[in-house]
């Protein structure tokens, strides 16, 4: 894995805190989540995992497979959510302080982003700006900002405005929303977006653009070539490398 900073780089703002809506299922999901996750943790293995993320937030220590192990029994016979039950698990697992529990709410919307619409978008954002990593925001760049907008397109206008954000993770949001759209990207505003954040010094918007420009060349090699060659000197050298890694 690459090098990254030593500390987490914290938002510029955060937008006010959307109250999780009143929801019956999400009462049930968080009561058998805390029930299963707590007696699950283990106290060194948390040490290891917030030195591994840079203290972003602190963990409980569950290791990945025994966590989704343990996330399958929480929701066994829950049945689908509805929009409102994703905002209010997400919210409500996002107030918890340990990362586990903010692992287990992306991954949900993950599931059932297919349940949501153009209203879930502040809840996304309060997400991806709330105790910001790469961990989270990247899946819910890729699993979740992605389909909302592919569902959606009136939303193109709000990525247009998320990817000149100051807030770092904003941005890398927008960078990478059509990480998984293959041949229906947007292949115009994927280069737009690389050129405008082109000359940003922190190292996760440069890292995003060579990831979000070497998916696509998965798709439109010859195009991703070309654009990186077009760029020239705009482009870092690290965003330059990973776009052209793997042709």
């Amino acid at each position: 894995m690459s090098p990254v900073p030593d500390v987490p780089v914290p938002p510029d703002s955060a937008p006010a805190a959307p109250a999780p809506p009143d929801s019956v299922l999400a009462d049930a999901v968080l009561e058998r989540l805390v029930a299963a996750y707590a007696p699950a943790a283990d106290p060194v293995r948390a040490e290891g995992a917030a030195a591994y993320m840079k203290h972003v937030a602190p963990f409980l220590g569950i290791p990945a497979p025994e966590r989704r192990a343990l996330s399958r029994t929480v929701l066994a016979d829950l049945g689908r959510p509805e929009e409102r039950d994703c905002a209010a698990v997400a919210l409500r697992c996002w107030r918890l302080p340990e990362r586990e529990y903010h692992y287990f709410a992306a991954d949900y919307l993950r599931r059932y982003a297919n349940r949501c619409t153009s209203g879930f978008l502040p809840v996304l954002h309060r997400l991806v700006t709330t105790a910001p990593w790469w961990d989270t925001v990247d899946v819910l760049a890729a699993y979740v900002a992605g389909p909302l907008v592919a569902a959606d397109p009136a939303l193109v206008r709000a990525m247009d405005r998320w990817i000149d954000a100051p807030d770092i993770w904003t941005a890398r949001t927008a960078l990478l929303h059509q990480l998984r759209h293959k041949e229906a990207t947007d292949a115009e505003r994927l280069f737009d977006y690389c050129l405008r954040r082109a000359d940003h010094p922190d190292f996760f918007i440069r890292k995003a653009i060579g990831w979000a420009l070497r998916e696509y060349a998965k798709t439109d090699p010859a195009a991703v070539r070309d654009f990186v060659a077009g760029a020239g000197t705009r482009l870092s050298p690290l965003s330059a490398r990973e776009a052209l890694k793997n042709l």
